[in-house]
């Protein structure tokens, strides 16, 4: 790995002989920036950072303007500004300061409806009434004429397909993952110890169909929690 001495605004990474490494690996972009892994993959996948990789093994190797790039990306989202918005920024379709106006627009569009959601806390406590005797059908129905006139309460049904298209997906993970160590051990002790072929070949087609099967359901589930049920059960 090459060394040099490099000055960068707080990005320098020392090893641990005191001279600044560039190349990086993950780990240490992760360190430098406070920007985990998984989040430098995705903005990866998203086309946001574009590192080089090592023609001798294909990892993927970090420099200094990718940290910088991170740390931009980290900012702007901070700032819940999209991936899309940021990728039209680094593309140069539009100017910072065109992207900061959106943003403040939207975060004012979105402080108006926090607004009017504590407002309509305020008088829900004030009624100072049980739940069981809360009235939801006169709130419910004010609710829809403010939406009318532009005002966003919580999405109930994106917070739902959230949360259950995460726990398919982790359930679906976890059979995976079971039935694929199952299976490996079983090759290894036959490496080991074999056993008749054709006792084997029926269990790699077993297991193999178990998680071929699994894969189906998670593709099905997340169809369901997307178009399905969770359309049906938001209609309140």
């Amino acid at each position: 790995m090459t060394f040099h001495r490099v000055e960068a605004l707080g990005l320098s990474h020392k090893n641990r002989s005191g001279q600044y490494e560039v190349p990086m690996k993950i780990n240490q972009v992760e360190e430098l920036t406070g920007i985990t892994k998984k989040n430098i993959r995705f903005y990866e996948s998203e086309g946001l950072i574009a590192p080089r990789r090592d023609p001798a093994n294909g990892y993927r190797e970090y420099d200094l303007e990718d940290a910088r790039a991170l740390l931009r990306i980290k900012l702007l989202r901070k700032l819940d500004v999209s991936c899309e918005k940021i990728r039209e920024l680094q593309s140069g379709k539009i100017s910072l300061s065109s992207c900061m106006d959106d943003q403040l627009i939207l975060l004012a569009h979105r402080q108006r409806d926090l607004d009017h959601m504590q407002e309509m806390c305020r008088r829900l406590m004030e009624e100072e009434q049980d739940f069981s005797g809360l009235a939801p059908e006169i709130w419910l129905d004010q609710m829809k004429e403010m939406e009318k006139g532009g005002i966003r309460f919580m999405d109930v049904r994106e917070s739902d397909v959230k949360k259950r298209r995460g726990g398919a997906i982790a359930a679906a993970a976890v059979c995976i993952c079971f039935f694929a160590l199952f299976l490996g051990v079983t090759i290894w002790a036959n490496h080991e110890d074999p056993a008749p072929a054709g006792i084997m070949v029926l269990i790699v087609v077993l297991f193999g169909a178990m998680i071929l099967g699994t894969l189906l359901a998670l593709l099905q589930r997340l169809r369901e929690v997307k178009k399905g049920e969770i359309d049906e059960a938001s209609k309140y």
